[in-house]
């Protein structure tokens, strides 16, 4: 081993992925381009985890190098890949914060069925949680107020989506404006 894989670094998740009682992909992001770079490639990665996962009754595996952490419900599989070095106690509370959002977001109805039909605010979520690799919240309660989701709201749509997006651009938009007149008035003194 070199000295430059074990300097720590802000990178700690290599992917993400939610899979079916079949080992059928759901959902994946992978954050490493050089890890699995093809579509093939994380695929077959896919197929040889949920083999040596799905009938294990463990939280944690280590295969091609990398520590993957993981965890069931009903007919999905919830996996968090890092690399061997990688401490499984900081992937275990991606894992988790993952799992109690989407379960909050689900109705506590984590099924293939239902996640498929709110694939929106499970990206979301996924976001919220992970960014380029860098884990940016393990709360869960941190992260469903982020993607402004309140249990007694209807699911996700389109339009709740559309409707957040519309928000911060007009926020965004509002504090532009506010600079240029600052600027401007500055300017003019």
């Amino acid at each position: 081993m070199d000295s430059m894989s074990l300097e720590p670094s802000l990178y700690t998740v290599k992917a993400v992925f939610i899979l079916d009682n079949d080992g059928t992909r759901l959902l994946s992001k992978y954050y490493d381009p050089e890890l699995y770079p093809s579509m093939k490639e994380q695929k077959n990665f896919e197929r040889n985890v949920f083999n040596k996962t799905h009938k294990a009754d463990n939280e944690i595996a280590f295969l091609e190098g990398m520590t993957i952490v993981y965890k069931s419900s009903i007919d999905l599989f919830f996996y968090v890949v890092g690399s061997a070095q990688e401490n499984e106690l900081m992937l275990m509370s991606v894992l988790n914060c993952l799992f109690e959002s989407l379960s909050h977001i689900l109705r506590k109805n984590v099924e293939r069925r239902c996640l498929l039909d709110n694939m929106e605010g499970v990206f979301l979520v996924v976001d919220e949680i992970i960014d380029g690799g860098v884990i940016l919240e393990s709360d869960p309660q941190q992260v469903l107020q982020k993607v402004n989701y309140r249990a007694d709201e209807n699911p996700l749509t389109e339009q709740s989506v559309a409707q957040h997006l519309t928000e911060k651009l007009a926020l965004t938009t509002n504090v532009l404006q506010s600079a240029k007149e600052q600027i401007k008035w500055s300017i003019l003194k």
